[in-house]
């Protein structure tokens, strides 16, 4: 397989080989949320770019369970579909809430970013309507100790990791799409100033990657 160099993160306190290898495009897109998941917990991982060039050649893409990509190794574990990812990511660090009550509010939230995010061309294109998509969120987190927490109980969730990547990537494509929900616009303040979250948000593994594609970083 041609990959466009292999790249590795590795926070400054991680001597340890990466045990976790992320093979997607050079984009951030399905697998920024599982990146920062990674990086917040403390863990290092190795990235396989995968060029378009690499992609259309076939083999790859044939090899691939559905077809497509990411593709996420565990040690000898592989995994496809970006939300069974950050599932397995949230079980092995504890980000899947204290309880089922809990666990069930975080898969509600994790469907809910999902449903925005396939959505996500046409809402950038209209985006007088975006605010309208995001309400739900804003009214969670009032629910939930007056949106000064996280977005289901008190401690994180793979469900924030991955509405913060849904947020921050509206902050790029849409500017000012927050101006009406000032909860969300907090959370997202609140969640980037996390130190570990907020070192590789800074750094250029993160910046010069681009949200989807040709967008705009």
């Amino acid at each position: 397989m041609q990959l466009r160099g292999g790249s590795s993160f590795t926070p400054c306190f991680s001597l340890l080989v990466p045990p976790y290898t992320i093979v997607y495009f050079p984009t951030r897109g399905r697998c920024e949320a599982m990146r920062m998941l990674l990086a917040d917990q403390g863990q290092s991982w190795k990235e396989e770019v995968v060029t378009k060039e690499t992609w259309l050649q076939g083999p790859l893409k044939a090899s691939c369970l559905y077809g497509q990509l990411p593709k996420f190794q565990d040690g000898d574990l592989t995994l496809y579909q970006s939300n069974a990812i950050l599932r397995h990511l949230g079980r092995t660090f504890g980000l899947y809430g204290r309880h089922g009550r809990e666990a069930a509010l975080v898969d509600m939230v994790n469907d809910g970013v999902e449903d925005v995010r396939r959505r996500c061309s046409w809402l950038i294109h209209h985006g007088d309507e975006l605010p309208g998509h995001l309400k739900p969120f804003e009214t969670l987190l009032t629910q939930n100790q007056g949106g000064q927490a996280f977005i289901v109980g008190d401690q994180i969730s793979f469900a924030d990791y991955n509405l913060l990547d849904l947020l921050l990537n509206h902050q790029v494509l849409a500017p000012g799409c927050l101006d009406s929900q000032p909860l969300l616009l907090a959370y997202v303040a609140r969640l980037s100033a996390r130190p570990k979250l907020k070192a590789y948000l800074a750094s250029p593994e993160h910046v010069n990657r681009p949200v989807h594609g040709a967008q705009k970083m």
